[in-house]
């Protein structure tokens, strides 16, 4: 039997709260608070304290999927990359910058979140961009 604990940080919003993930014989199976952590200080929210639950999920996905031929299947990253962004290139040609808007997440640090705000208003050309920060 092999137990460790891995020291890593929440990913359901952008405070950053410290979490000691429970790991047994390879397999995630709860999660702690770091007592010292500075944003967290050995608390956590209710999603916190159930993060390992989604690393283990059935539902989640391991792998991109593209629609083909009214299925999803399994392709490569390339293919997958290349597919949204030929597409989102296609629908700005098409229908022009403000046809695309961008969704932030709070599951992602706020470096990610202006990486995003860039991408939309430089990349894109739209200034349709929003974010949900329910914590």
């Amino acid at each position: 039997m092999d137990f460790r604990t891995v020291y890593t940080t929440c990913a359901y919003c952008g405070c950053g709260c410290g979490i000691l993930l429970e790991v047994l014989d390879g397999e995630v199976i709860g999660t702690l608070p770091v007592k010292t952590h500075p944003v967290s200080q050995g608390s956590l929210c209710i999603k916190g304290w159930n993060i390992h639950e989604f690393v283990v999920s059935e539902r989640r996905l391991t792998e991109p999927l593209l629609k083909k031929n009214g299925r999803l299947e399994p392709v490569s990253w390339d293919e997958a990359l290349d597919a949204a962004a030929s597409r989102l290139k296609r629908v700005v040609a098409e229908h022009g910058p403000d046809a695309v808007a961008i969704l932030a997440s709070a599951k992602v640090t706020n470096e990610e979140n202006f990486l995003l705000s860039k991408f939309a208003r430089a990349v894109i050309g739209t200034n349709n961009i929003d974010h949900c920060a329910r914590l």
